[in-house]
């Protein structure tokens, strides 16, 4: 921003005086010029000077900041100066040298404000007699761009918390046919096992219930990692051939209609492994150990034969099983259609699960409806935080800010650390410019779903960190980063973000209006601002009153547009 220099000139009719001089610092200049709001607050720095032998060595002189707008008047921290022989506390003033006259006015931001001046009032007194000086308008204000960041849906969208639902849930039933070393028959014990029953009642069940289906049977054969390749192989093939004729012949007498597919695995080092790292055999560590070490079948063999003490244990207790046929059956689980789920959302909801409830408010594009069926959801299952984290979200798209933010404090309850539930409590507390408390939820939505890039971005922006939020925003394309792009004076980027806002409105024209007036594009200017208020009648009163367009305020064109 740049300074403003004004000469404080002498209007009062009754001055101060020693030898004959006022009182009053002279050449006062004021940073930023015009004043601009940043965060929440105005502040400006004042500085001027006290001219030699002006300063009366007993006089007091209270300065005070003054920001007026239409309707009220703001004022900041008074400074008190003094004269050398003043008896009142104060900063000094020497009247053969003079001195410098230095001052920081801050004042909270109001929206009147966008037009306004600021003024110093004057109060000097020598011993009991007091003048109140006519107040000196040193710069005009404020500059209000910064408070076109908003956090609406628009440029920080809520985020759902969806539901878990799947039409098709798998489930899968293994079975394992055990064999004698170096054979593969097929013994009645392994036949008759409990396991292969409940595979082939499992089968008989995927095939007729009405809500089943068959998706996929397996029959591998395997055999263990220990004998030459060649015998392995022609084992494990020998195993999964004889088990999926058996199969066959089970399908065909129980009358299921399924294809089998095949698989062998000659050695079968990784099922070795899982039961290694399962067991508690002693020196363990080391045999997993060689797996790692060496990765050709023969050396592994060799290696772990070497390990005589253990060996023999893996023998009998972890080859054996390894000597195999196994039976796989996928089966598909088909849910409720949405027909069903959207009628039993409405008339019995309690017949549906907490997920089959949630995805019943997907099938609608109605608010209303859906708003209903999460206010069932918080109904039937008060623990689940999803229903009150999409209920606020729901509020959120109306601008019911207060209302969201009660459900999201419900949803957080619930789920303290779901970063999803702290994004949108954050972005709701931006929307009611509760900073602190939107930078709290913010910070613990790491991994949220939601464009945590926009909410920092716009955290910072309203902080007025334009840096930060220059970072936080990298190559978002939306109003909010475009805002953040003018305060920084990248005027080039600013244009090119706004020219990609995916659906431009009113203030995305308005903001180009506003790079065009900083960039002294008089066409840009009246073009946009064309537009903006085209989009938004509001624009009229707000192009009128604002400061950015101070030197167009005169002009036949720009008068015609916001008139």
């Amino acid at each position: 921003m740049r300074k403003s220099l004004f000469i404080v000139s002498v209007i009062a009719a009754a001055i101060l005086t020693s030898c004959g001089t006022a009182v009053q610092p002279e050449q006062v200049s004021v940073n930023p010029s015009p004043l601009a709001v940043v965060g929440n607050q105005v502040e400006a720095e004042i500085t001027g000077t006290f001219p030699v032998k002006k300063f009366a060595k007993n006089a007091v002189l209270t300065i005070t900041p003054v920001l007026k707008y239409e309707g009220g008047e703001a004022l900041a921290q008074s400074v008190v100066y003094v004269g050398e022989n003043a008896k009142e506390n104060g900063q000094t003033v020497s009247y053969k040298e003079g001195g410098k006259y230095t001052q920081v006015a801050t004042f909270d931001y109001v929206p009147a404000m966008a037009k306004s001046e600021l003024y110093l009032r004057f109060v000097a007194r020598t011993g009991n007699k007091e003048v109140a000086l006519p107040d000196v308008k040193v710069a005009d204000g404020v500059i209000s761009t910064a408070k076109l960041v908003v956090a609406t849906a628009e440029e920080v969208k809520p985020q759902i918390t969806a539901d878990k639902f799947q039409r098709i849930i798998q489930e899968v039933q293994e079975a394992d046919i055990r064999f004698l070393i170096q054979q593969s028959t097929l013994r009645n014990s392994e036949l008759k096992s409990q396991e292969m029953k409940d595979l082939h009642a499992a089968i008989k069940d995927a095939d007729t219930a009405s809500n089943k289906a068959i998706n996929k049977l397996e029959v591998a054969g395997y055999a263990s990692p220990d004998g030459n390749m060649d015998l392995n192989t022609k084992l494990a093939d020998e195993r999964q051939t004889k088990s999926q004729k058996y199969l066959q012949k089970q399908l065909k007498r129980a009358k299921v209609n399924a294809e089998i597919e095949s698989n062998v695995t000659a050695e079968d080092w990784a099922g070795f492994q899982k039961a290694m790292e399962a067991s508690n055999i002693q020196d363990k560590e080391l045999v997993l150990r060689v797996l790692s070490m060496y990765t050709d079948p023969e050396e592994r063999e060799a290696q772990i034969k070497n390990l005589s003490a253990v060996y023999k244990t893996i023998a009998d207790e972890i080859l054996p099983a390894l000597r195999r046929s196994r039976l796989i059956l996928t089966t598909d689980l088909i849910g409720k259609s949405d027909d069903e789920i959207a009628a039993l959302a409405k008339n019995d909801p309690r017949a549906l699960s907490v997920d089959e409830l949630l995805y019943a408010a997907t099938l609608t594009h109605d608010n209303a409806e859906k708003m209903a069926i999460y206010t069932t959801v918080s109904e039937v299952y008060p623990a689940d935080y999803r229903s009150y984290n999409n209920i606020g979200m729901l509020y959120f798209l109306k601008g019911e800010v207060a209302n969201a933010r009660r459900s999201f404090a419900k949803a957080l309850q619930l789920a303290p650390a779901n970063p999803d539930v702290n994004y949108n409590a954050g972005i709701a507390a931006l929307a009611e410019n509760d900073l602190a408390q939107a930078e709290q939820y913010l910070g613990k939505a790491a991994g949220t779903q939601g464009d945590l890039k926009a909410a920092m971005g716009t955290l910072y922006t309203m902080k007025g960190d334009y840096s930060a939020a220059k970072t936080a925003y990298g190559k978002e394309a939306t109003n909010n980063a475009a805002v953040q792009q003018i305060l920084n004076e990248d005027y080039a980027a600013a244009r090119q973000t706004l020219a990609r806002v995916a659906k431009p409105n009113a203030t995305t024209a308005y903001l180009a209006a506003v790079v065009g007036a900083r960039t002294n594009d008089r066409e840009a200017v009246y073009e946009n601002l064309k537009v903006a208020v085209q989009r938004s009648a509001q624009m009229k009163t707000k192009a009128q009153n604002d400061i950015e367009f101070a030197k167009y305020q005169y002009d036949e064109q720009f008068q015609a547009i916001v008139k």
